[in-house]
Formats: structure tokens, sequence, C-alpha cells
């Protein structure tokens, strides 16, 4: 049987990092351009940096959670035989699909936090024809990460159960 503490643990992490990943997408940085007051040049005034701090706290949290199941499986190749059948076929699957999501959602939260973080200074001086831009983070690459982030939560989750059976029915066979 699978931990109860582990499944609750780590369902809690990843719901935390889901919703870290969700409110980082709500905060993430817009920009403006504004003009100084003798009309020299031009700069860009960015609103609130707090998405860098979620999307980084989200990708914490979802890492912690997958090195649990991770450890609590012992990572799929170390430790003892699994019994051949169903369970073990579904482990494998729901394992290297885990891994899947779980880069993606890392590669979104990890790539969209730096974005984030990065401002333009000034725009326009010494009269450059092509002058930087205040671009900021795309709509959706936080909610890009939630959504996969969501669904390495239910397939890690998945993943272990079916580990956990496999495991002991190899443990206490039924013959």
């Amino acid at each position: 049987m699978a931990s109860k503490i582990v499944v609750i643990i780590v369902f809690i992490l990843d719901l935390i990092a889901v919703g870290l990943a969700i409110a980082a997408e709500q905060r993430r940085s817009v920009g403006k351009v504004e003009t100084d007051r003798e009309k020299q040049y031009e700069y860009c005034v960015y609103g609130t940096d707090i998405a860098t701090s979620y999307g980084a706290g989200a990708f914490v949290l979802l890492f912690v959670s997958q090195v649990l199941i991770m450890v609590a499986s012992r990572c799929f190749c170390c430790g003892k035989s699994l019994n051949p059948g169903g369970s073990r076929a579904c482990a494998i699957i729901l394992f290297l699909i885990c891994w899947v999501f779980f880069l993606i959602a890392e590669m979104c939260l990890l790539a969209a936090s730096i974005r984030n973080a990065y401002h333009t200074q000034y725009r326009k001086m010494w009269n450059v024809e092509d002058p930087p831009s205040c671009e900021v983070i795309r709509k959706g690459v936080f909610a890009a990460g939630a959504a996969f982030t969501l669904f390495t939560a239910i397939v890690s989750q998945f993943y272990y159960v079916c580990y956990s059976r496999a495991r002991d029915a190899y443990q206490n066979p039924s013959y």
C-alpha cells in the first residue's frame, strides 16, 4: 500500500505550487514607456515584481515534491524488483510521463521567472533609431507552467500508487 503520508505531503506541495504559478500569471510584470521631464529620453516603468518570486516558489515546491516521490519509490530503478504485470507496466509508463511533464513544468516556471525579472532601463538615449522595447513575459507562460505542474501532480500520484501496488505484490505473492 502506498504511504498515505507521502501522498498527502506531495499533494499539498503540488497544490501550493499550482496556486503560486497561477498567482504568478495574474501578477506578472507589465511595462510602459515614460518620458523624463526634459523630454530627453524615454525609459520603461514596470509594475510589481512579485511574480518572479511566485514562479520561483512554484519551481522549488514542484522540485521538492518530485524528489519526495522519487525517493519514496527509489526512482523506480533502485531497490527490490517489482512484480511483473499490469501495475509494473503502468508504473513504467507513468514514470516516464511524470518526468516529461515535470521537465516541461520546470522549464516553463524557470524561464518565466527569469524573463519576468529582466527589465530594460532606458529605451531611448543617444538618438538610437531602434531603441530596446519594454518587453515583458508573454501571457500564458506561467499558466502553462501551472497546467503542467497540475499534470505532474496527477501523474506522479498515480505513478506512486501503481509502483506501490507492484512492490507490494512482489513482497506478498498471491500463491
